[in-house]
């Protein structure tokens, strides 16, 4: 039974996650909040026998929101009946600006919520000769104060015992101007309401999205009526809580003259330099993809011949018949198909990981704003579109934090362009029988290969971003104001936790769907109508009568799956992918993965199972060894392998990934323009290359 619901809140880089990792481990479940693209992040602690739900809400800078994460802090802590409304607040804040904290406290306590105060990161206090007088502090506001360094786990046990306690509300630190009290006399009155804050909060608001309409309207006409400008009550309360916390800190907080640079200046020069810092940044992505092709090879290998001999075991332990067939060539090759490219995706994960945790990836989006503003991006833009290599989804959702709902727009329709991990396995198999491996001055070849399918996905979405920056207007010109977090070196729990979420949520989510479209994929090419299929064991035993018994069955088998209903679906859109190079069988692989990209690969390797009975043979191999009886060559050539990889580059396939656009744009327009635009684009882009490679 869950004894107290505790919300983390803080600014963002205030190493909140961290203490929510320290505090829930493994214990935590990733969802979005209800009719929301927001994420929501929840744990359970165990604390003497009583179970304590832990809430890490999104960070905000106060309670007057700027972007979709704010707004849920807003929505959660104005509406005492929200599900996630917590019965104490730990408010994290870290010494380098507790100015800014500081507001962030005074407002969620002044809404009649217990809260204690969290000083994170007191390293880097120590670091900056920022000297805390804690005794002062407390006496001030109030409150407990916990000091904590969540890298070395020091003061957790502190902050778990304060968890247990109960606080009560709190003198409050604001007065609204009298100029407003008649106003907040009558909210009051309407919504039933005691607390000053509270009510001022209904003025200052926006919008309170827990209100019914006839409420909200209500309120407009009495913020009407007194002249109320919520911007300028937001300012007022700014700046007098401002001038109270000012004076706060400079009787209980000090700090040290610099006598030198810091050891974040220092690697900044370098980090953020106008020129080195790009070959820093794309020699570290060329880090990343050698790494992906280079350090997961033994495992992959290991995994591939490990189904391998799964699938040979299971088939002379069964006896023959349709459940053989089912797990061997159905589910065993279907979810194989996925699980071999577990070792790149974790190298991804890993990678991108480190960067957020050191603090780098906010370099990469001052970095890259002024090379993003020409194409109607901001440099916020970087991260939704960095993130789009792990995966488009979360990726499209990051793009809240965008204010500029022009630059907003544009990131979500040309994300998706950005190579995500969904295609990292289609890339690393076609490529893998494409392009030799040879080395060029060091560098792994087919790694240069998987590089430019990566910046491939950068120039569709840049290009494609300029296009849309000509079509989409704004009256409203966008800065870039960002707050560049110290360097810190990665919490290896954090980075771990991090890349088992997203792997796993991954592979368990892509599995799910990959086997149930393995298992209908084996069905439909298990199963026909017609002489061809009843009788073919006849037909290729009379036209093919010197072959021995090995051939002859592979020959029968593959005869049945041209025969079968998945045979003649893939024979129905031939005639619409034969020009790209494809034969049915790829054809059958571009349907199912408009599922999800990486459905591709479990397709081959179940319809390759099933047109080949040497279950020795693993899915690399029977694709190397497919041959297109059009032009009597390799399936897998140059020409087509390009075509493939050019299509997978540019289309739209994932069915998540639409929906996700469409929730967040609120429009079926421009989720089609871009669901249209890409699938001809890619169309359009592996005809042009296959009929000149050809």
């Amino acid at each position: 039974m869950i004894i107290k619901k505790i919300a983390l809140i803080g600014n963002p880089n205030v190493g909140k996650s961290t203490l929510f990792n320290l505090l829930t481990g493994l214990r935590q479940k990733i969802g979005n909040y209800p009719g929301m693209t927001v994420e929501k992040k929840t744990g359970t602690v165990n604390l003497n026998g009583n179970k304590y739900e832990i809430i890490d809400l999104p960070g905000t800078y106060g309670l007057y929101a700027n972007s979709l994460d704010e707004q849920v802090v807003t929505d959660i802590l104005n509406h005492p009946q929200h599900p996630q409304f917590p019965s104490l607040a730990i408010v994290v804040a870290e010494p380098t600006n507790l100015k800014r904290s500081l507001l962030l406290f005074q407002q969620v306590r002044e809404l009649e919520i217990p809260a204690l105060l969290v000083i994170n990161m007191m390293d880097e206090a120590e670091k900056q000769g920022i000297q805390i007088q804690v005794e002062k502090l407390v006496e001030k506001l109030q409150t407990q104060i916990i000091l904590t360094d969540a890298r070395s786990g020091k003061g957790i046990s502190e902050l778990k015992n304060a968890m247990e306690k109960n606080y009560d509300p709190i003198e409050k630190s604001f007065s609204p101007p009298r100029e407003f009290h008649p106003a907040l006399e009558k909210i009051k009155s309407i919504f039933g309401l005691e607390n000053d804050y509270k009510a001022w909060q209904y003025l200052s608001q926006k919008e309170l999205k827990h209100l019914s309409q006839s409420e909200k309207s209500e309120l407009e006409n009495l913020k009407s009526e007194h002249k109320i400008i919520p911007k300028r009550l937001q300012v007022k309360e700014i700046l007098n809580r401002y001038e109270t916390i000012d004076e706060i800190l400079e009787n209980s907080v000090s700090q040290k003259a610099k006598t030198k640079s810091t050891f974040t200046e220092n690697w900044d020069r370098v980090l953020i330099h106008p020129i080195w810092g790009y070959f820093i940044f794309f020699g570290l992505l060329l880090l990343i993809f050698q790494a992906i092709f280079a350090w997961s090879g033994p495992f992959m290998d290991g995994i591939d011949e490990g189904f391998a001999w799964l699938s040979q075991t299971i088939a002379t332990q069964l006896p023959d018949g349709l459940i053989n067939g089912l797990i061997t060539d159905g589910i065993i090759s279907g979810i194989g198909g996925i699980v071999i490219f577990v070792p790149q995706i974790l190298i991804l994960f890993f990678f991108i990981s480190i960067m957020e945790e050191s603090g780098y990836m906010s370099r990469v989006v001052y970095l890259m704003d002024r090379w993003l503003k020409p194409f109607g991006l901001s440099g916020k833009s970087a991260v939704p579109l960095m993130s789009g290599a792990a995966c488009a989804i979360p990726a499209v959702m990051s793009a809240r934090n965008i204010e500029n709902d022009k630059e907003r727009l544009i990131t979500i329709l040309v994300t998706p362009f950005m190579t995500c991990a969904a295609r990292l396995p289609i890339y690393v198999v076609i490529i893998g029988l494409i392009i030799p491996e040879e080395k060029i001055y060091g560098f792994n070849l087919q790694g240069l290969a998987l590089l430019g399918m990566y910046l491939l996905g950068v120039l569709g979405a840049l290009g494609s971003a300029w296009v849309l920056k000509k079509l989409i207007k704004s009256n409203f010109k966008s800065y870039l104001i960002l707050e560049l977090p110290t360097y810190k070196m990665p919490v290896w729990r954090n980075v771990l936790l991090t890349v088992w979420e997203k792997s796993s949520g991954f592979v368990f989510g892509a599995g799910k769907i990959i086997l149930a479209i393995s298992i209908i994929l084996w069905v439909l090419g298990s199963f026909g109508i017609g002489e061809k299929f009843n009788n073919a064991e006849e037909i290729v035993k009379s036209e093919n009568p010197n072959l021995s018994e090995e051939e002859l069955e592979n020959e029968i088998t593959a005869y049945k799956l041209e025969y079968s209903f998945l045979g003649y679906m893939g024979q129905a859109i031939e005639p619409v992918v034969k020009p790209l190079g494809y034969d049915w069988k790829m054809g059958i692989g571009l349907i199912s993965s408009f599922a999800a990209r990486e459905v591709f690969v479990g397709t081959m390797a179940t319809v390759y199972s099933l047109g080949d009975t040497d279950d020795e043979l693993t899915i690399r191999e029977r694709m190397a060894k497919e041959i297109n009886t059009e032009t009597g060559k390799p399936a897998y050539n140059l020409a087509s392998g390009i075509s493939l990889l050019l299509f997978y580059a540019f289309a739209m396939q994932c069915m998540s990934t639409i929906a996700v656009v469409r929730k967040e744009t609120g429009s079926w327009k421009w989720t089609m323009i871009q669901l249209v635009f890409m699938s001809g684009l890619a169309y359009v882009a592996a005809l042009v290359a296959y009929q000149i490679l050809k």
